[in-house]
């Protein structure tokens, strides 16, 4: 009995008789994480290339944190306490520090969801916010040099001290996230955003590598308007800490990368006519905008041709109102790609993943999506995933199948990076 995670549970698939099955697992889900607490605690102790955050706090009025949105792992509640003690430490009042989610061009939360993220005791302690991406709340502040006008959220502008938090894994867009990505896009206007992620057109991030145009953009745009502290964990898929860096927001982060690669990069051999995937549940199974990762992930698993059977809740359906507009309303994935290339559209962006994936491979989806929604989105819906597996195992005798329970933190390793 195989057991796939699936939104807060999970669900059981039995292989048919005589199948045997791989599974394919990022080595940090085989770590066993040490007190997450004195994790937290020594990276704020002993700062990278910085002085330590509360002597930064002195002698300044207001401080901004900024956090990640729902859609990922970092455990904000964990740390927030620590943060908030670092400043008072250094003389910044409660009534000074502003938390802002870096939703980018995600969905608001609620007030229930901002509690939750952030803690119940800091929610009631300090302000904390939703990012608005709408030109009117952000001000601008340069452009790089490869265009991308910088315009940034008004109170993470206007805020003396900025810190920026968030987990470090690869990253298919930009290579890695964490690091200057809380800043651009946590908390960009839209232009700014669209303008960065339409450089992925042209130039293409390897999972795990900063080194790309995207990421260097994002570089440039935080030096027009630079962060002061860099507080970012490693984390397993139940959110557990497996390490953190804190300090300087360049040299942290390039000691983060350096562990995440290790421990989220898998060797990438395309050798399965049939990859089984979950996300790996809650948060990254919520909507389809998010799964599409998974999917890349797995692909590079599966044979030219091969089957993917993607196993995740998507209890928020698409999840980006672009994305859904795009998906139900244009008429082929050709059109799609076409207006893509034309001019690269914010959220629609996903169209164009997808087309890649079902150029190559045939992709089901057991979710709690509409049939009708799947099907639109080029997948096949499936309400029997055992079913569907005896089917696609019964295509040709000696079928060879893998599972990728935490297929949202597994990313290829190019074999061109194997050294």
């Amino acid at each position: 009995m195989i057991k796939l995670p699936y939104g807060h549970g999970d669900v059981a698939l039995r292989l048919p008789p005589g199948a045997g099955c791989d599974t394919i697992v990022y080595p940090g889900a085989q770590v066993t994480p040490i007190d997450g607490a004195a994790v937290l605690e020594q990276a704020l102790a002993a700062p990278i290339a910085s002085p330590p955050l509360h002597e930064l706090a002195r002698g300044r009025s207001s401080a901004v944190i900024l956090i990640s949105d729902g859609t990922r792992l970092s455990p904000s509640h964990l740390f927030l306490p620590l943060l908030l003690r670092e400043l008072e430490r250094g003389g910044i009042p409660d009534d000074g520090i502003t938390i802002v989610v870096a939703l980018g061009a995600h969905r608001k939360h609620t007030e229930e969801e901002l509690m939750r993220l952030a803690g119940s005791e800091v929610y009631r302690r300090v302000r904390v916010v939703n990012h608005s991406a709408l030109a009117e709340d952000c001000e601008p502040v340069g452009t790089t040099s490869n265009g991308t006008p910088v315009a940034i959220n008004r109170i993470v502008v206007q805020a003396e001290l900025r810190i920026a938090t968030g987990n470090i894994e690869p990253h298919a867009l930009v290579g890695v996230s964490g690091g200057v990505k809380a800043l651009v896009p946590g908390v960009a206007a839209r232009e700014t955003i669209e303008r960065n992620h339409s450089l992925s057109q042209s130039h293409k991030a390897q999972p795990g590598f900063p080194d790309n145009p995207v990421h260097r953009d994002l570089e440039e745009a935080q030096r027009l308007l630079p962060l002061h502290f860099l507080f970012n964990v490693v984390v397993n898929h139940r959110q557990q800490p497996l390490a953190a860096f804190a300090g300087h927001v360049a040299e942290a982060h390039h000691a983060g990368v350096i562990e995440a690669r290790r421990l989220f990069l898998v060797e990438a051999k395309p050798d399965y006519d049939v990859v089984i995937a979950s996300p790996g549940g809650y948060p990254k199974d919520t909507q389809l905008y998010q799964t599409v990762k998974t999917m890349k992930n797995a692909a590079a698993h599966a044979k030219p041709g091969g089957a993917i059977i993607t196993v995740s809740r998507c209890q928020e359906l698409f999840g980006n109102g672009t994305f859904q507009e795009w998906i139900e309303t244009i008429q082929d994935r050709a059109t799609m790609a076409r207006k893509l290339q034309e001019q690269f559209v914010l959220g629609a962006h996903k169209t164009g993943h997808i087309d890649q994936l079902l150029k190559r491979n045939r992709i089901f989806l057991y979710s709690e999506m509409p049939p009708a929604a799947v099907e639109l989105a080029g997948f096949i819906p499936i309400d029997d995933i055992e079913a569907a597996v005896a089917q696609l195992a019964g295509e040709r005798p000696d079928v060879r199948m893998a599972i990728m329970p935490y297929g949202g933190l597994t990313y290829p390793l190019e074999s061109d990076s194997l050294a």
